[in-house]
C-alpha cells in the first residue's frame, strides 16, 4: 500500500544513521515496531499488583520434570 507522509527529514536521516537502515521504509518500519513494543509493554505494566499469585507454588518443582 502506498503511502505519502510529509516526514522531518532531519530525523529520517538521523535514523537511518544511527540505526543504519539502508532506506527510510527501513527506518520507519522499525520505529513502528519499537513504538508498539513500548505500548505494549505499557499496557503489561498497567496489570502489576492486580494479579494474584499462589505463594505456595514451587516453581523449582516443575523444572525437575
Amino acid at each position: 500500500m502506498a503511502t505519502n507522509l510529509a516526514l522531518d527529514d532531519r530525523l529520517i536521516n538521523e535514523a537511518q544513521k544511527i540505526g543504519h537502515h539502508r532506506s527510510k521504509r527501513e527506518a520507519v518500519t522499525e520505529a513502528l515496531h519499537v513504538y508498539i513494543r513500548s505500548l505494549k509493554q505499557q499496557d503489561i505494566l498497567s496489570s502489576f499488583g492486580k494479579i494474584n499469585f499462589d505463594e505456595q507454588y514451587d516453581y523449582k518443582e516443575g523444572r525437575t520434570r
